[in-house]
């Protein structure tokens, strides 16, 4: 029997990491109430009159001719690098893509940045790179620049990307976080928590069988098919990392409203339930890659229902939710015994480098 005075303390994790921790830690990075505590409290008074004062998923830039355009960046550090149905390039370019999306943008252009550890082999990073091209190609948008860095062997685990995005905004559209209006409808794209699954069971030591593929995809000409019914889109947002229960948080804080879900609604596979429950997780705070959240007005609701399934990407969209003037800030969700429990918005990251 060990006793506690041969416990080593200092090696132990907590899976909720505390909050006045005085350094980084990895909840820091996963999209929840830490990652928002870190650029409130640190970041933004940092950076002071520097600082824009928007925080979606893309800046928007107004130029003097009038037009506007999306200006994104994100990072990618997904571990393993190779998944089932996809890879950290393809990630890289379909993740910024949805970004500038997720403004009504249409992307144009990328911008590419490596930081690769000392050891990694040509032939893996070449796979990468193949599918950084491929997945450009397909989007219709340039990688036009970039740069390489390389660590030592010690300070890095293989190839770390970041990509940075620049697209057009047409004109009368204006989606932004803070749009959401009570009586909304809460639409979602597809299946939830798929990517975050996928890559889940490739992880050394959680393998448990599920045939789940990353929904990782380019959303832009999927927003552009919604755009076309003419509906005044109020919010659009990819619920990567933290999950839906991320996004939707920050939505309703954002606009002040409340959100109201039903449990039966949610499009949660069995295959991600199941998993899910193995791990002790909540699938609605799993990451997503190729999903989006609409708020819409009620009366549009169904025409842009209509306009999401008839596209590749939309088959499975449903209606999952509405917005309320009720509890602002909050989201609930019905469940299947008719009460309601609240969705919070996640302390840290329930499993890292999961993009």
């Amino acid at each position: 029997m060990q006793h506690t005075a041969d416990l080593d303390f200092e090696s132990w994790v907590c899976p909720v990491p505390l909050r006045d921790t005085p350094s980084i830690v990895m909840g820091h990075g996963g999209g929840g109430a830490m990652s928002g505590e870190l650029i409130e409290h640190l970041f933004l008074p940092a950076f002071g009159a520097a600082a824009a004062a928007e925080l979606g998923d893309s800046a928007v830039l107004s130029m003097d001719n009038g037009s506007r355009l999306a200006f994104s960046t994100d990072s990618f550090v997904v571990k393993p690098m190779f998944f089932p149905g996809g890879s950290i390039g393809d990630l890289a370019v379909n993740g910024t893509v949805n970004d500038l999306a997720m403004s009504g943008a249409s992307p144009l252009f990328l911008s590419t940045a490596f930081i690769l550890q000392e050891g990694t082999g040509l032939s893996e990073l070449g796979r990468i790179a193949e599918a950084m091209g491929a997945a450009a190609q397909a989007a219709g948008v340039r990688l036009v620049t970039g740069d390489t860095k390389v660590v030592d062997s010690a300070s890095g685990d293989g190839v770390y990307i970041n990509t940075s995005g620049i697209g057009m905004i047409p004109d009368g559209v204006d989606i932004h976080p803070r749009r959401a209006r009570p009586g909304d409808a809460v639409l979602i794209s597809g299946d939830i928590g798929v990517h975050g699954v996928a890559v889940m069971s490739c992880r050394e030591g959680l393998e448990f069988g599920t045939a789940v593929e990353s929904d990782t995809a380019a959303l832009h000409g999927l927003v552009a098919t919604m755009i076309a019914t003419g509906a005044d889109l109020h919010v659009l947002r990819d619920p990567t990392r933290g999950g839906v229960s991320a996004s939707l948080n920050e939505i309703a804080r954002a606009s002040a409203v409340g959100v109201e879900l039903v449990e039966r609604e949610l499009p949660i596979p069995q295959t991600v339930r199941d998993a899910c429950s193995l791990l002790g997780l909540d699938p609605l705070q799993v990451a997503n890659e190729g999903k989006l959240l609409a708020f819409v007005p009620a009366e549009s609701a169904d025409e842009v229902l209509a306009a999401l399934r008839a596209h590749p990407l939309g088959r499975s969209a449903c209606r999952i939710g509405t917005c309320v003037a009720d509890h602002p800030g909050m989201v609930v969700a019905k469940t299947a015994l008719g009460g309601n429990r609240v969705v919070g918005l996640p302390i840290g990251e329930q499993l890292p480098r999961i993009c």
